[in-house]
């Protein structure tokens, strides 16, 4: 089974504490909503401390225009982007020596947040030595789902292509879709909620020696995957596309829809492999925010130590669509896991959909 055997994250340079986030969100908001001050408790009720952004925050207080916004998207991307690739290729705490570029058969990109073709992958190709050859295969449109439904799709590739190195590298730039002038509720939670986020990981497939690449004694192996599309769902999350740019939309039945939903769908994927929730014991998840994290733990009745780590990503970075899975991943992968030891990957999208991963360590 394909396994994952290196990740890591590139950190935008600003960080914004939740605080100064607050007072922004009050000057801007303030004349739109008569319970301004209620409405704020979001910020402090969702337990995010910190998050890091591509821009500084006087940059916010300005109007950009979407080619504005795109601009940077695209410029930070693949600063960014080469920057994660790099760091998880020479990641010594999971590689005992650097994975050459040319050894790489295809990049996975995952974004939601920005627009560009040539795609950023190609642009990054320009920057670092990858052979020309790499198969590049940009995923659009999934949202918080992309890291798990990126590293599925990649997982697939390595099942058909065995001898196979691959990337999968996720780059969303929530802040650059920020839209000013938008006074809708979605966009003050968004407000509360979103940041920026890049990271890459790195897939190999079962004919590849790993055993003079591995620093750690086990490694999660992708068992299984499935994808779930809620029928009649466009409008739980998503963008709705205007003239200058994107705005948020955050339906905030999102975690009575987890409650409702999502147990019967792990249900069935478990049972697929003759598993249970109750053999589960690493629960790689996208910490879509404070009360879907609630939700998972209420609809797969886990105990709550399971989301630490999902918590403390959520604490520390925001939510950074489909990053986040990433950066839960890497904190997951750097303890001491048992051979045999069982995990669920899992992530919520536009769609509104699942993505499912059944992980294994070995």
């Amino acid at each position: 089974m394909p396994k994952i055997i290196s990740i890591a994250e590139a950190i935008p340079a600003f960080t914004l504490q939740q605080s100064d986030a607050v007072d922004f969100a009050r000057e801007l908001f303030s004349e739109s909503f008569k319970d301004i001050e209620r409405l704020l408790r979001a910020f402090e009720n969702g337990q995010i401390q910190k998050r890091h952004f591509v821009k500084d925050l006087d940059w916010f207080k300005k109007d950009h225009t979407f080619e504005e916004k795109n601009d940077s998207f695209i410029e930070a991307a693949v600063k960014y982007g080469t920057e994660a690739i790099q760091a998880c290729l020479g990641n010594d705490n999971f590689l005992r020596q650097s994975v050459p570029y040319e050894e790489i058969e295809a990049i996975f990109l995952i974004t939601t947040t920005g627009l560009a073709t040539p795609s950023i992958e190609a642009r990054i190709m320009n920057q670092l030595p990858f052979s020309p050859h790499t198969k590049r295969i940009p995923i659009w449109g999934l949202g918080c789902a992309g890291g798990a439904g990126g590293l599925a799709r990649a997982s697939e590739y390595c099942r058909a292509f065995p001898k196979a190195k691959v990337l999968v590298l996720t780059i969303e730039l929530c802040s650059l879709t920020f839209q000013r002038n938008d006074r809708s509720k979605s966009n003050l939670i968004g407000t509360s909620l979103f940041a920026d986020g890049i990271s890459c990981a790195l897939l190999c497939g079962d004919e590849v020696d790993i055993s003079n690449l591995c620093l750690k004694s086990s490694s999660p192996a992708i068992v299984s995957s499935q994808s779930t599309l809620m029928p009649n769902s466009l409008d739980v999350m998503g963008w709705d596309v205007r003239n200058n740019g994107l705005y948020v939309v955050f339906s905030r039945d999102i975690p009575s829809i987890v409650e409702e939903w999502l147990s019967p769908n792990v249900t069935d994927f478990l049972d697929q492999h003759d598993l249970t929730i109750k053999e589960i014991e690493q629960f790689v998840a996208h910490p879509g925010g404070k009360k879907v994290l609630e939700a998972y733990v209420t609809a797969l009745d886990l105990p709550e130590s399971m989301i630490d780590i999902p918590l403390e990503i959520l604490r520390e970075y925001g939510n950074m669509s489909s990053a986040t899975i990433m950066y839960v991943l890497r904190r997951t992968m750097e303890m001491d896991i048992e051979n045999g030891t069982y995990g669920l990957g899992a992530a919520l999208g536009p769609g509104f959909s699942s993505e499912l991963l059944l992980l294994r360590w070995e």
